[in-house]
């Protein structure tokens, strides 16, 4: 085995494990693009914008794709047709952090997440949305 050969193996294999203990991506706190009363109320107030114990945050791809091959559903136009009759306390447009595959028509891993109280997770999860999980 060459020089070159070892020397490109060792990169290699510094490269893959250089993310293995967490998000390499992850950023920090997003803020939320449309606040709801509570965390206007909270941001001017300097709080966290944190969920309590009754509220949860889900989240649904925005259906766009690598190379403008997939248009991007907005916040506002997908919380009024699939969250029909489910008060949304926030909303932002986040990454999930994750590595994805690189080619045209692939997901980029952005999503609409949403603020709801729990009580209505039931009926979101049937619309078709997800805990919020990658933060």
């Amino acid at each position: 085995m060459g020089i070159k050969t070892l020397a490109f193996v060792m990169l290699g294999s510094v490269l893959i494990s250089a993310c293995s203990s967490g998000h390499c991506r992850r950023k920090a706190d997003t803020p939320a693009i449309n606040p709801g009363p509570q965390d206007a109320a909270s941001a001017k107030a300097g709080g966290p914008t944190a969920a309590s114990s009754d509220r949860v945050f889900i989240y649904k791809y925005d259906g766009s794709l690598q190379c403008g091959k997939g248009k991007a559903v907005s916040l506002d136009s997908m919380a009024a047709q699939e969250l029909q009759g489910v008060p949304v306390l926030s909303s932002s447009k986040k990454s999930d952090g994750l590595m994805h595959i690189q080619a045209c028509g692939s997901i980029t891993g952005m999503a609409n997440v949403y603020e709801i109280s729990v009580k209505h997770l039931k009926k979101a999860e049937t619309a078709g949305f997800k805990k919020w999980s990658f933060e």
